[in-house]
């Protein structure tokens, strides 16, 4: 049986956003030269809504591009060695603010980083991610964070998106993972 507790609600989340888009403004003293670039699918829809909290805030649209990182993934086959670049993304000399929904074991993000390196070299990567939950298998931490969360490796993640799934929300999911709606971070 599956036990579902929300961590977030939909003011929780656009408060955490709000927030990270202050926090990616502060540090970057603007947005000159920053590209954001989401993670498919549920990181894409979040770097667009960081960059419309970014464009109330700033009165400037950053650059928002979106990136599946399946083909760059260490677990995955690839013909001949090659892997493609990202299309119509230039992130030489930018700081790429990398987004995503929930930060996990850090595979993800490796395999998003070498997806970056295989289209250029960016200035600097930061990381910003609206749920850490922990458990890191790789050297990696977020810059920007929605929400630390410990868990456990028998508890999933579930976060919905409007745009996605209907409604906002983040669940911690005791038990087995649901594999249908909003995608549950357990590997």
């Amino acid at each position: 049986m599956q036990t579902k507790v929300q961590i977030m609600d939909a003011a929780g989340m656009q408060r955490s956003m709000t927030r990270m888009a202050h926090e990616i403004l502060e540090r970057n003293k603007g947005l000159d030269g920053v590209l954001l670039l989401g993670v498919e699918t549920r990181g894409a829809v979040l770097a667009d809504r960081i960059a419309r909290k970014l464009k109330d805030i700033e009165g400037v649209m950053p650059e928002v591009h979106h990136l599946n990182p399946r083909p760059y993934r260490d677990d995955v086959a690839v013909h001949n060695g090659l892997r493609p670049p990202i299309d119509g993304v230039d992130v030489q000399d930018k700081v790429v603010v990398l987004v995503d929904d929930v930060l996990y074991t850090g595979r993800t993000v490796r395999a998003a980083l070498d997806g970056i390196m295989a289209t250029g070299r960016a200035r600097m990567v930061q990381l910003a991610a609206l749920v850490d939950r922990g458990h890191r298998e790789l050297p990696i931490r977020a810059d920007f964070v929605g929400k630390n969360v410990p868990t456990s490796r028998e508890e999933s993640i579930a976060v919905h998106l409007q745009e996605v799934d209907g409604d906002d929300g983040v669940w911690i999911v005791a038990g087995v993972a649901e594999r249908t709606g909003a995608r549950c971070h357990r590997s």
